[in-house]
């Protein structure tokens, strides 16, 4: 048997096709396996995804009722505190016309103790005038 030339350049074309497309089945099935995973990746993301979504959503509309809530308790709090306006302004008015009050006794102290009377003049002259209040309403003057 006499093999020409060209068939037996085919014979190697044909094993050396052999030899890649064998060495080739176990990358292409790596290949295959790692799409597949890829695959399940993808979904378990899709789905976690799916999730936070859903749970931002339902964050937001509690956000946004929380801030409907804070906006009708702060206009109560704006009312009441429009309310209090006037009680805030009496008890500031109370107050200076307390602070008028400590000057004037302290301006009225003052006088007094620069009366010059003697301690035991006063004293006796108020017990005096107490005894004789006494006397007069039992009627005994």
């Amino acid at each position: 048997m006499i093999i020409s030339y060209g068939a037996l350049a085919g014979l190697i074309a044909a094993v050396a096709l052999l030899i890649l497309v064998l060495f080739t089945i176990p990358v292409l099935i790596r290949v295959a396996n790692a799409a597949k995973e890829v695959n399940k990746t993808i979904q378990l993301t899709n789905e976690s995804i799916q999730q936070v979504t859903k749970d931002v959503d339902e964050l937001l509309e509690q956000t946004g009722d929380l801030l409907d809530k804070t906006n009708v308790l702060m206009a109560d709090v704006n009312l009441k505190m429009k309310t209090m306006d006037p009680v805030v302004q009496a008890a500031a008015d109370l107050g200076v016309s307390v602070s008028d009050v400590n000057a004037s006794s302290r301006r009225m102290a003052k006088k007094v103790s620069n009366f010059h009377l003697k301690r035991d003049g006063i004293m006796s002259s108020a017990l005096t005038s107490v005894f004789a209040r006494r006397r007069r309403r039992k009627g005994k003057d």
